[in-house]
């Protein structure tokens, strides 16, 4: 008899995995929501930043980024956690987090609570992308393993697109009481960016309240040597015969359980899959596919389109993103994990290649015009009405791209075709940089101080100018990124998780996962940091050539390096980086959902 705690009506295998599924989704979308939310919020947190809290820019920057130091942090702890209260506890964990995060954010009336906020939703997401697939990795069949974690991304790119539509919807209300009412618009972006926070806490409940009915790891149990409730875990989503015969292999696993001697991490079977999952989950940021999703309304009106359709284009590319994570979902226990990743870095490779050779065209007419714009500088002030701008292309569509300083503050500025360029110098900066300040008392200067920009004279940094690409090359740009994200989606948006959970043994798994995703988001942090700067100096093609570069070592890693881990039991995998043979699959590989 089963006695572990079940939800009504989910006692059989079936249903037990359908149930499973669904708490690993919401864990994919609350993740999905932690990365894409602030897009939406931003540009009314900006305004309420700049005039109610009177926040300098570094604060806000603090603010956006928070997330991200918090999602580090926690994605460095997250194995050790998992190994040491098991994977229910450290997601329930997760969820409670996430929940207190909203109203900690929502309610904020200044820098502190905000920041605070930010981190615990940041901490939140680490702790999910790290513990939820490595959940689902040890407690799914092997032959609906790669489903599951397809669930987990689909739900994940769900939220994004979820985070998109809401900040959607709430700008056009922004905008209507801005035409309508402007005398309460301030209020209304107040109220705008709280609102898209609050929207967010339902999914946040109903993981947390789901994860109660979820049982442990049996892997986790079993190294404890729990053997008993290891095989009622196991039972819940196998037959008893099925789950009798994993229970056995994992006995025999080496450092599955208490009584076994572990041996050296150094073995072949713990550093050659660390590392392979090292490499493929670098790789996987080295596609640009977080810059490509962060800056694709700028990316699509520097290619040619207009405010409105880039808009529109941004939450075409998300819907796509969706929907090819269902036919990914489809397709990856049945063409296999090696298929994807080769099928989706190929189609990588050639959509970003065609959208740089788009920008290169584009590109190849710029033409320096600082020295231009210097000459026009009076009183550290720039003016330059959009006839005088036309008369410096053969077309008069200029898109002049400059890079300005006021001593330490530095600023990027685009300017099309019917705009005029107006640069004036900052006149009051409200509050210096809390952390640079602390530092400074102590002499240790890590960030300038940001109001010695006051009365530092205007310097042009560089200053390009060429003709705006037409609609036409906007469109073709948008076909371009569409079949980067449907690729990215079908392939590598799906197996990298499995290639996070799969490849490594159970002594590990947890902490290596951990260190892969620290990887990960180190790669993407520094590709955040040196995209506007690089396109600002040498453009958009350099950066698609770049990631095309990196995304050909990722296919030439899953070709030749990357195991098939389809239907293989996580033992299975790893005899094959013992060099021993697996035999045959310990469960039914004709399960169904």
């Amino acid at each position: 008899m089963n006695t572990t705690l079940t939800p009504t009506g989910l006692h059989s295998p079936e249903n037990q995995t359908r149930y499973l599924l669904t708490v690993a989704g919401l864990g994919g979308l609350l993740y999905g929501i932690d990365v894409g939310i602030i897009a939406g919020a931003l540009p009314y947190l900006e305004a309420s930043a700049a005039q109610i809290w009177k926040l300098s820019s570094q604060q806000l920057g603090m603010v956006v980024a928070a997330v991200l130091l918090g999602s580090v942090l926690s994605s460095l702890a997250a194995g050790a956690v998992a190994d040491a209260i098991g994977r229910k506890r450290t997601m329930l964990i997760a969820g409670v987090l996430f929940c207190l995060s909203i109203p900690v954010i929502a309610m904020a009336d200044g820098f502190l609570p905000m920041i605070l906020g930010r981190l615990l939703q940041g901490v939140s997401g680490g702790l999910i992308g790290v513990v939820v697939p490595l959940y689902l990795a040890e407690s799914l069949p092997s032959s609906v393993r790669g489903r599951g974690t397809a669930v987990f991304q689909l739900l994940l790119t769900l939220g994004l697109a979820l985070a998109a539509l809401v900040g959607l919807l709430v700008a056009q209300e922004v905008d209507t009481v801005a035409r309508t009412a402007p005398a309460t618009l301030a209020a209304t972006q107040d109220s705008a960016w709280r609102r898209v926070f609050w929207l967010s806490l339902p999914p946040g409940l109903l993981f947390t309240a789901g994860v109660l009915a979820l049982s442990e790891s049996p892997r986790w149990l079993l190294a404890r040597g729990r053997k008993v409730p290891a095989l009622a875990a196991l039972t819940r989503t196998r037959g008893a015969e099925d789950a009798a015969r994993e229970l056995a292999a994992i006995q025999d696993e080496p450092g599955s359980s208490p009584s076994h001697e572990r041996g050296s991490l150094l073995q072949r079977r713990y550093v050659l899959p660390f590392l392979l999952a090292c490499v493929i989950l670098a790789c996987n940021q080295a596609t640009g596919i977080n810059s490509v999703m962060a800056y694709a309304v700028t990316i699509l009106s520097e290619g040619g389109l207009s405010g409105a359709m880039a808009n529109w284009g941004d939450l075409a590319l998300k819907l796509v993103n969706a929907l090819m994570t269902i036919v990914a979902l489809v397709l990856v226990d049945r063409k296999g994990r090696k298929f994807l990743l080769m099928l989706g870095t190929g189609g990588i490779v050639l959509s970003l290649c065609a959208a740089g050779l788009l920008f290169q065209a584009g590109e190849a007419g710029k033409r320096d015009v600082s020295g231009f714009l210097t000459a026009r500088i009076q009183s550290d002030s720039l003016h330059v009405d959009q006839a005088t701008l036309g008369k410096l292309t053969s077309d008069g569509r200029q898109l002049l791209q400059i890079a300005y300083s006021y001593g330490p503050l530095t600023q990027l500025k685009t300017v099309r075709a019917g705009e005029g360029l107006v640069i004036e110098p900052p006149r009051d900066i409200e509050s210096d940089s809390v952390i640079g300040a602390f530092f400074r008392r102590h002499h240790l200067n890590p960030f300038p101080d940001m109001r010695e920009a006051i009365h530092a004279p205007l310097r042009i940094e560089r200053a390009n100018i060429a003709s705006q690409p037409d609609s036409m090359n906007g469109f073709l740009l948008l076909a371009c990124l569409i079949g980067f994200i449907a690729s990215f989606a079908v392939g590598p948006g799906v197996c990298v998780w499995l290639a996070l959970s799969e490849l490594m043994p159970t002594r590990i798994r947890s902490n290596g996962m951990s260190i892969a995703l620290l990887i990960n988001q180190f790669v993407s942090t520094v590709i955040a940091a040196v995209f506007l700067p690089t396109v600002g100096q040498h453009g958009y093609a350099i950066m698609f050539f770049a990631w095309a570069g990196c995304t050909v070592v990722y296919f030439l890693t899953a070709a030749f390096l990357l195991p098939e881990t389809r239907g293989k039991t996580l033992e299975e995998i790893g005899h094959h980086f013992e060099g021993t043979r697996g035999g045959h699959s310990t469960v039914s590989a004709t399960q169904k959902l």
